[in-house]
């Protein structure tokens, strides 16, 4: 009976280590169902091929329009009228203002008056001179008389010719009550109202027109970016750059797209100490008025890249500042390869600089479950599925 009892015990334990054994195998991943090796895992693959792409750098810029003109009042008086309000449009030689100075009136007055008696002594004048003369020639007079009486009749001309001029004078400066548009533009605020007593020396302006009909767009570069930007843009001077340079697009507040491109037109030739970097401008038409001086918005500069290599963000994965991508060999193993990326992405897309070639199959998403070594199962990709979102 103890023996009984004793063998059934040693079976049962055989038993139980068994299939503690069995369950070790399994969890290792060792055996399949039938305790056969694993099947490898399915990941979508796709080969590398040339690809072409347009990559976009924005720059923070200020809006200004092509001109910005400050209307100051040349002669001192109280504002009369005003004409316009502010955000009107405006042409040029539109009247904008009508200042009250009644001294500039007198003073027309008094120059025209000056003028009349002027004419008056030139008159006089004149008829002495034509009076000594057939009296000189008769001996009656001294030639000294004549003399005398000519020397008279200059001055009196002359005293007209300056009585002429200062009515001229007068009559710029009471022209200067009434004030007109220089250009054509917009109005921007109107800090006097109708009574104000405005000079030339007033701090501010009464009104300034901005002539937007073009907009400029201000932007800097940083010295390494001015050197990409050398470096890429065509041409063997900074003319022939400009002229090569593509059409760029203007970024809104809002962070819509204006529909008219612009040109960089201008760099400064200097780089400021202070920031570091080149100033730049680019010219957009503004047919409707949208742009307005003072707004801000970011110019965004192309650049495109011809049968370059590009892999999806999310077939790479980095690891201490560097990037990485599985590569999928003729076994179907997968290996960890580094790649060297531009600074400026296509999108969803890094562009590769050194790491890969043609034909290099690269594992597409999933990453983060794969390790050296580990054999696959890949799913074939064409190329349109793998670069939809390319330029978009």
């Amino acid at each position: 009976m103890q023996k009984s009892n004793l063998l059934t015990s040693v079976t049962v334990i055989a038993t139980l280590l068994f299939s503690s054994c069995g369950g070790k195998q399994d969890q290792a991943g060792g055996a399949g169902p039938m305790g056969g090796p694993q099947a490898p895992q399915s990941y979508q693959v796709f080969t590398v091929s040339n690809q072409s792409a347009t990559l976009n750098s924005d720059y923070p810029a200020t809006l200004q329009g092509e001109q910005n003109i400050e209307i100051r009042p040349k002669v001192d008086g109280f504002v009369d009228k005003i004409y316009i309000d502010e955000g009107s449009v405006v042409k040029k030689g539109q009247l904008l203002f009508r200042i009250n100075a009644p001294q500039y009136t007198q003073e027309v007055n008094t120059a025209a008056a000056a003028i009349s008696s002027a004419q008056a002594d030139v008159s006089a004048a004149q008829l002495q001179v034509n009076k000594a003369k057939p009296l000189v020639e008769k001996d009656i007079i001294s030639h000294y008389e004549l003399e005398s009486a000519q020397y008279t009749l200059q001055a009196r001309k002359a005293a007209l010719t300056q009585a002429r001029a200062a009515l001229s004078n007068a009559r710029t400066n009471q022209g200067y009550t009434t004030i007109t548009s220089p250009v054509n533009g917009v109005v921007g605020t109107l800090p006097y109202k109708t009574g104000s007593l405005v000079s030339s020396t007033n701090a501010q302006p009464l009104t300034t027109i901005s002539n937007i009909g073009k907009v400029y767009a201000y932007f800097s570069l940083n010295e390494k970016q001015l050197l990409d930007f050398s470096r890429t843009v065509k041409g063997r001077s900074l003319n022939e750059k400009l002229a090569n340079t593509p059409p760029v697009t203007l970024i809104l507040a809002d962070g819509s797209t204006y529909p008219d491109k612009g040109r960089v037109e201008t760099i400064g030739g200097l780089i400021s100490t202070e920031t570091g970097s080149a100033s730049f401008r680019a010219t957009f038409p503004n047919p409707v008025g949208l742009l307005r001086s003072g707004s801000s918005a970011s110019v965004r500069i192309p650049q495109q890249v011809k049968q370059g290599i590009l892999v999806p963000q999310k077939s790479t994965y980095e690891l201490q500042g560097k990037h990485f991508v599985y590569v999928v060999d003729q076994s179907n193993a997968v290996k960890s390869v580094e790649i060297e990326i531009m600074d400026l992405a296509a999108g969803q897309y890094y562009v590769v600089t050194s790491g890969l070639k043609n034909g290099d199959r690269v594992v597409y998403d999933g990453t983060s479950s794969l390790q050296d070594a580990v054999k696959i199962k890949p799913e074939p990709m064409q190329d349109s599925q793998v670069y939809q979102n390319l330029n978009q």
